[in-house]
């Protein structure tokens, strides 16, 4: 019986060689753009999420998520403040119940007015952001002028909300909260939201700039496009789940 020609080997070298060339290129091609990411993030603490939060940089990608991981760590809010060289008192607690006030933090030289508030310290971390990173630069693109104050309409009110005796008690009563009410620049430019929301042009578009800007920083921004009892003023709370509430 004639015997069964046997099949000849498969050249398997020539591909295995190949497929683990083609592995070696891809992670090679993964390495790199890994560093060159890592490189951009690192010239941009703005987007980075590993970059410790520091006020004097720009509003970025990942801003919002080092706010609101500041909301239950107080020590972690303050720690970012003094990373961001802004003078603040830390105050006693004080209150009871839902108006207990446990985080008293009071910036030094925030030119508000009448006088400078007692708020929460994620309330006066945002601040800061929205002055430096909104308000004064608008200020200079549109008006070529500085900003010299911001009028308030109080922080802390022991209330619920719409003052109603059984719905949620409002972020004001504990002072995690603040109302603004208007702008004076260096030349005695006074913007108000009662007076330019809808009125000279100029002003605003200054207003809704910041307005919009104020939506990367804070949890809760309440504006004249709200309804009738935000007419006069902007509401800003860090008392949401997220940043970016805007209305």
């Amino acid at each position: 019986m004639a015997r069964r020609a046997r099949p000849k080997p498969k050249k398997r070298g020539r591909k295995t060689a190949k497929r683990a060339s083609f592995t070696l290129a891809t992670l090679m091609v993964v390495a790199v753009a890994g560093l060159a990411g890592w490189n951009w993030l690192e010239r941009h603490p703005q987007h980075n999420p590993w970059a410790p939060l520091d006020l004097r940089v720009p509003i970025g990608l990942a801003t919002s998520l080092k706010l609101v991981a500041l909301r239950d760590d107080i020590p972690a809010c303050r720690a970012v403040l003094d990373r961001s060289e802004i003078a603040y008192s830390a105050l006693p607690a004080t209150g009871e119940g839902p108006c207990a006030r446990s985080d008293r933090t009071k910036l030094s030289a925030f030119p508000l007015s009448p006088s400078i508030p007692v708020t929460t310290c994620p309330v006066a971390a945002a601040l800061e952001l929205w002055r430096t990173q909104s308000v004064e630069p608008a200020a200079q693109d549109i008006f070529d002028r500085e900003v010299v104050r911001f009028e308030h309409m109080g922080v802390y009110n022991c209330r619920r909300m719409r003052g109603g005796s059984s719905s949620a008690w409002s972020q004001h009563s504990t002072g995690n909260a603040i109302d603004i009410s208007a702008i004076v620049l260096s030349d005695g430019t006074r913007i108000s939201l009662i007076d330019d929301w809808e009125g000279d042009a100029e002003k605003a578009r200054f207003l809704r700039t910041i307005r919009d800007d104020a939506c990367d920083v804070f949890a809760v921004v309440l504006s004249p496009d709200y309804n009738a009892a935000h007419v006069d003023h902007f509401h800003f709370d860090q008392g949401g789940t997220f940043v970016g509430n805007c209305r």
